[in-house]
This record gives C-alpha cells, sequence and structure tokens, in this order.
C-alpha cells in the first residue's frame, strides 16, 4: 500500500470516528447533512443555512500501468435556502505513470457559487457558477482556469432520489485542434437499502470536439448511522476507452461547525 492509501485511510478513519463522537456530544448544535458525495452529480438543494460541511475522501484509479490517487475534499456553505459556496480540491496527490515519473503535491482549486429554486419537499432546481483555480502543479494540472456553468433539477420519486446535471465547461488549457468547450451531463439516482444504509447508480459523460467522448458508470453504497454522519465506498468504471479504467473510492461527510 502506498503512502497516500496509508495515510489517507487513516486521516479517513481519524474523521469518522471524530464525527461519531461529535455527532452524540452536539445533537442540539447541527442539523442534518446534505451529501454531494459519492456522486458526480451534485443535488440542486443546498445545506441547512449558517451549517459548514465538510466533504472528505480517497481516490485510486488505474488505467494500464498508470496509478492515481488523491485526496478530495470539498466545504458547503449556506447563507440562505437560496444562496451557498463551495471549495474544494485534492488534498494531496500521487500520480505514477508506470514508468519511472513520479508526481505528488497539492491539486487545483474550485471555487463555486450555487443558487438553489427550491419548488417543494420533493422538487428543486440549481444553478453553479464555478472557476477552477490551476493550485497544481503542472505535472498534477493543467495549469490554466477553467469555469463552469452547471445546471440542476433534483426530483424524489418515493423512495428514489434523483439529480440530474448538465453544464458548460471553458477551459484554460486545450490540445491543438481541439475546443476549449466541454459539456458534460450526468444523472445520478439513490435509494435507501435500510434505514441507515443506501445504493447510488450513476451515468456520467463528458463531450469536447476533438477529442473522444467520455463515458463513465458509478455505484456506490452509503451509511449514515445518524443525520450528521453519511459514509461511503464503492467504483467508477469507464465505458469506453477514452475514459479511466477503474477508480475505488471512499469518503465521509460531516458537520464542522454552526456559524449562526
Amino acid at each position: 500500500m502506498s503512502s497516500l492509501s496509508r495515510s489517507g485511510l487513516t486521516l479517513f478513519t481519524l474523521l469518522a470516528c471524530l464525527a461519531s463522537q461529535c455527532a452524540h456530544a452536539a445533537d442540539e448544535e447541527v442539523d442534518a447533512i446534505t451529501p454531494y458525495r459519492p456522486s458526480v452529480s451534485n443535488a440542486a438543494q443546498l445545506p441547512v443555512a449558517g451549517q459548514l460541511e465538510l466533504e472528505m475522501g480517497i481516490n485510486s484509479s488505474k488505467t494500464g500501468p498508470a496509478l492515481r490517487q488523491s485526496l478530495p475534499y470539498l466545504f458547503k456553505l449556506a447563507f440562505s435556502k437560496e444562496w451557498g459556496i463551495l471549495l474544494g480540491g485534492e488534498a494531496h496527490i500521487i500520480s505514477d505513470d508506470g514508468a519511472g515519473q513520479r508526481d505528488r503535491g497539492f491539486g487545483d482549486t474550485t471555487f463555486t457559487i450555487k443558487r438553489a429554486f427550491v419548488i417543494d419537499e420533493a422538487t428543486a432546481f440549481g444553478l453553479e457558477f464555478g472557476n477552477k483555480f490551476p493550485t497544481a502543479k503542472d505535472a498534477l494540472g493543467s495549469g490554466k482556469s477553467d469555469w463552469t456553468v452547471n445546471g440542476i433539477i433534483s426530483q424524489d420519486m418515493g423512495k428514489v432520489h434523483g439529480d440530474l446535471n448538465l453544464n458548460l465547461t471553458h477551459l484554460g488549457f486545450a490540445e491543438d485542434a481541439t475546443s476549449h468547450w466541454q459539456t458534460g451531463l450526468s444523472t445520478s439516482l439513490s435509494t435507501e437499502v435500510t434505514d441507515k444504509m443506501g445504493l447510488t447508480a450513476e451515468w456520467a459523460g463528458w463531450r469536447r470536439v476533438g477529442t473522444k467522448s467520455q463515458k463513465q458508470a458509478l455505484i456506490a453504497f452509503t451509511y449514515s448511522p445518524n443525520k450528521r454522519l453519511t459514509l461511503d465506498a464503492g467504483m467508477i468504471k469507464g465505458l469506453n476507452t477514452a475514459t479511466l479504467g477503474r477508480v475505488w473510492f471512499a469518503g465521509v461527510v460531516v458537520p464542522v461547525a454552526r456559524l449562526w
């Protein structure tokens, strides 16, 4: 097991244990969390206003001899039911091309402003305006800023919750004879298996002129011992040659603090 795997699993375990203890000790200080993990698709709904939430995990992907491992994170804070912000990225990356080239370091950083349109308890729409800042070194990122507009439809259908995301991204860096514009579509369905366990399945795809389209499928299990803690684990599988072979992941969603 690599140093990132060991440190990531240790951090993940410590965070989960700490979150569980805090959740039991602060029942009246925080409200239910609103997980966006583990799917690519975000929900239209925002977290409870004033409650800072943290999503963190560990990813391990392998394509041929190349191996990439990372520690993704996302902070979420809503100012009201309609407006909120997201700050995320990868706290650490280890990239090994399988031919002797090995790079490690901090990843790029994304900042997103989110607007939610809550229709009723079952239906919501959302808009996200995000920018990726090139905080990673060139070997681990593109070295350029990207911006994205993402439209969201979230719908409860009995015991099944669905999120549909359609987005447009302008890439700061694009190879010769390829477009700077990329479109993305993802649809996620989640349901409760038991009172505490859930199942999530997702299809996602991206298209950019001059390159092969990317397609992937995700399946994950979630475990929520209480309303303030959710653990997840699963796999992403590329559906064509242009997409990463396979990604294994695990993560946790917890409230950090009630700011107001």
